[in-house]
């Protein structure tokens, strides 16, 4: 990775959103990509997370919380993206036509999980991305997904079970 440093006419390092862009795109594109499964997708979440939260900049609440913030809106944007894509789907149904399947990345060893994490309602999918990729604590993660910690708990704890069943695993958490 390339790190840029940013500068202003005197010659003196500028804080703001490319600074914040450096520093943050790296920990919200994995979490992008964990959510979307594929590159591209992941990198217009990320790109599209930046521009809102660059036009709410100088009201965010806490700019120290800016990790939080991004975060919270990757995950907003993609639930909206499937919800886009669901409706896209019925849509097609009702004409006759089939949708494209999504190709899921080839990650080595790892595909069956890939495979059932993405078949995982998005919350489900989220939570777990969330508590266990991105390891945040159960308080954390009912945040980002704005919901209350028993409903954090209660997602994870269902899409692991799902991952479980599928995979055949005793624990599945330890593919993760």
């Amino acid at each position: 990775m390339v790190v840029v440093e940013v500068a202003n006419e005197g010659g003196k390092r500028a804080g703001g959103l490319a600074e914040l862009y450096v520093r943050h795109a790296p920990a919200a594109r994995s979490l992008a990509f964990l959510l979307a499964g594929n590159r591209q997708d992941a990198e217009d979440l990320v790109q599209e997370a930046f521009v809102r939260l660059a036009g709410r900049f100088r009201h965010l609440r806490n700019r120290d919380a800016f990790s939080a913030y991004l975060r919270r809106t990757v995950v907003n944007l993609h639930t909206s993206r499937l919800r886009r894509l669901r409706l896209e789907r019925r849509s097609l149904e009702r004409e006759g036509q089939t949708p494209p399947a999504g190709a899921m990345p080839d990650v080595a060893g790892r595909e069956d999980l890939w495979r059932a994490l993405g078949t995982l309602p998005a919350r489900q999918r989220a939570a777990i991305v969330l508590r266990y990729y991105e390891d945040l604590t159960e308080r954390e993660t009912a945040d980002v997904l704005r919901c209350s910690v028993a409903a954090a708990k209660s997602l994870v704890a269902r899409g692991m079970e799902t991952l479980r069943a599928r995979l055949g695993h005793e624990d599945a958490r330890e593919d993760l």
